[in-house]
Formats: structure tokens, C-alpha cells, sequence
């Protein structure tokens, strides 16, 4: 089944202005970071790539105007670079209103075989980086007064099992729970905090780290026979992002047929 056609813009998001991580490249963030802007958003975005991050905010400024785009590298395992990406938003447009946490780092290994390391690097990314931009957005949008949208990603494997993805499933499943708790805190001061849990965006670099086969078989698993393109999740984020959605807190979202 091939893809339907690429929805146009809706101004559900004019005048926000949006951080969103890991927004360089191919991928969700990058998707997620082109459809804010179709929508009216004002964009800040970041990532630990620096060359890719400056390629992609020189792209999406040159189609949608200088005014609406700014870049800083991040790594979101650095409080303090979380920090300094917020308050790019609040200097530059005097305002966050929403965070889009997208940041994340996968692995395969088995658990008898996966190390300290490798465990430990998949968690600080994954979870706690979307605990360290969660927190650091909640002050602020709790500070302000003015209420916000907070939007982690998720992944279905936070829910159902797959080999070689402990470190990942249980980072995922944390997001989960994150978003469950932090939506209960933010809601006395008007912030809804809620996840996407998508299964296979296929992107660029994900060919790159991933086998054929295994992409051929979790494609098979999927309802459409096919891959999600990145900007199928993106659309959910904004769906999530935006007031239709005003009454959604402390959800996740599946963006796939294999929720369980």
C-alpha cells in the first residue's frame, strides 16, 4: 500500500513557538520540524549534530523565512545545553509554548552480551534526556503562567517485546510512564504533556543502522503492509500540539498497528 498524499498546512499551530529535539535530517524530528512550520509555528530547533543541524535550519529558513527559524546544538545528556535551547525560544520570540521531545538512541544487543555502557548510553539519552527537557519546560511554562504542550516520543516497543531491545524498550516504557506522571504534576498549571508511540518511520539514517531483514519483518507486521513516513508521526505531534487536542493529557498516542 503506498502513502497518501502529503497533507498541506491547516494554520493549527500560527503564532506558537516550538522547541523541538533531534530535529536535524530525515527523520521524525525533521519532519516534525518542517510541518510546525507549514502550521504557522515559529521553530526552534536542536540537535547533537551540528553539520546536519546547520544544513537543515539554512533549508527550512531559506523556504519559510529567517524570522521563523533558529538552531542550536544540543545534547540533551547536558542540563545545561537543555537550558540554553529554551531560553533561545523565550529571547528570540518571548514565549514557549510548546517542547517537542524527540531526542532518542537506539542500540541492538542481547542482554547477556550488552554492557554497563551500552545500557546506561540508551538510557541518558532516551529517558532521562526527555526527563531533563521535560523538567526544564515545566518550570518555565509553570513560570509564565501562560500554560504549554509538552509532546515526548515514545516507540511501541515500550509496550510489546522485541529481541536485542532491552535497553531501548525499557528507555521507551519510562517515557511512557514520564509522561503519565508529569502530566498530573503540569496540569494545576494549564500544560498538557503527551507522547507518540510510533512504530516504523523509515528515514535515511535508519536504513543505515538497521539490517534489511529486520526491517523487512517489522514492516510485515504492520496493518498497511508498509512503513509510516516520518511526517505521518509528525502529523500526529502536531494534532497533539495544537487546541484540538485541548482536553488530552497524560496519553501516548500509537502511530501503528502494533501497539501491543
Amino acid at each position: 500500500m503506498t502513502p497518501p498524499p502529503y497533507v498541506p498546512g491547516h494554520h493549527l499551530l500560527d503564532g506558537r513557538t516550538a522547541v523541538i529535539t533531534a530535529a536535524a535530517g530525515a527523520g521524525i524530528g525533521g519532519a516534525t520540524a518542517r510541518r510546525f512550520l507549514e502550521e504557522g509555528a515559529r521553530i526552534v530547533i536542536g540537535d547533537a549534530h551540528e553539520r546536519r543541524l546547520k544544513e537543515s535550519a539554512a533549508a527550512l529558513a531559506a523556504e519559510f523565512g529567517a524570522g521563523k527559524v533558529a538552531a542550536l546544538p544540543c545534547d540533551v545528556t547536558d542540563e545545561g545545553q537543555v537550558n540554553v535551547l529554551l531560553e533561545l525560544a523565550e529571547e528570540q520570540h518571548g514565549r514557549l509554548d510548546i517542547v517537542v521531545n524527540n531526542a532518542g538512541l537506539g542500540g541492538t544487543a542481547d542482554l547477556v552480551e550488552m554492557t554497563d555502557e551500552q545500557w546506561s548510553k540508551v538510557l541518558d539519552v532516551t529517558l532521562n534526556g526527555t526527563f531533563r527537557c521535560t523538567r526544564a519546560a515545566l518550570r518555565r511554562m509553570k513560570a509564565s503562567g501562560e500554560g504549554g504542550v509538552i509532546v515526548n516520543n515514545a516507540s511501541v516497543v515500550g509496550w510489546r517485546a522485541q529481541r536485542g531491545q532491552a535497553h531501548y524498550a525499557a528507555a521507551k516504557a519510562g517515557v511512557m510512564a514520564l509522561t503519565r506522571c508529569a502530566a498530573m504534576e503540569a496540569a494545576a498549571y494549564g500544560v498538557r504533556v503527551n507522547a507518540v508511540s510510533p512504530s516504523l518511520a523509515l528515514h535515511p539514517h535508519l536504513v543505515k543502522v538497521t539490517t534489511p531483514e529486520l526491517l523487512a519483518e517489522l514492516t510485515e507486521r504492520e496493518a498497511f503492509g508498509r512503513h509510516a513516513q516520518p511526517w505521518e508521526v509528525a502529523n500526529v505531534i502536531v494534532f497533539l500540539a495544537g487546541d484540538y487536542a485541548s482536553y488530552m493529557t497524560g496519553e501516548t498516542v500509537s502511530v501503528s498497528s502494533q501497539h501491543a
